[in-house]
């Protein structure tokens, strides 16, 4: 969700097959900006991380890689300019297929299932009606801070934008 308000923003245009994620190009300012959404099991989508910053040659500090966290409540985001997967596996495959913990990241909350229900079913429902205002202010705030990444790097976009979406 995401990838597309960026792709949106940035007048990405139509998104094409690409190392097994769909791969959109865009400007900011005088930045490319590439936004790629994998398309393989969550477990694997680091071999479509990996695959595309080899093409494009994307220096790491240059990467964002950007997932649901089930740790963070919903309405959080955290960024992070590396370190662990934290238990994540597509984090996991990401910093194997890049050789490497020091990317960027950031975690949008999502929050626990409830109850006893299974970690895998809760991620794939529909956010309940309830949740979708909250769901589009944390989207538009992970937009703003992706955003800022790019312009100004990981400290600055941690610095503006970790924790809560701010009140209505």
């Amino acid at each position: 969700m995401l990838i597309d308000l960026l792709a949106l923003r940035l007048d990405a245009g139509g998104m094409r097959l690409q190392s097994n994620a769909l791969v959109a190009q865009g400007q900011l300012e005088r930045s490319k900006v590439i936004l790629a959404k994998p398309q393989t099991y969550m477990n694997l989508s680091g071999r479509s991380v990996g695959g595309l910053a080899r093409f494009y040659k994307v220096p790491l500090e240059h990467l964002l890689v950007a997932y649901d966290d089930l740790d963070l409540p919903l309405g959080t985001i955290r960024l992070r300019a590396g370190g662990g997967p934290g238990g994540q596996k597509g984090m996991a495959s990401a910093i194997e297929n890049l050789g490497s913990q020091s990317f960027a990241r950031l975690r949008i909350g999502i929050g626990r299932p409830p109850g006893k229900m299974d970690p895998a079913d809760y991620v794939l429902q529909r956010f309940s009606k309830s949740e979708l205002r909250t769901v589009s202010a944390v989207l538009e705030h992970a937009q703003e801070a992706a955003l800022v990444f790019v312009r100004y790097g990981i400290e600055s976009a941690m610095n503006r934008f970790n924790g809560a979406v701010p009140a209505d």
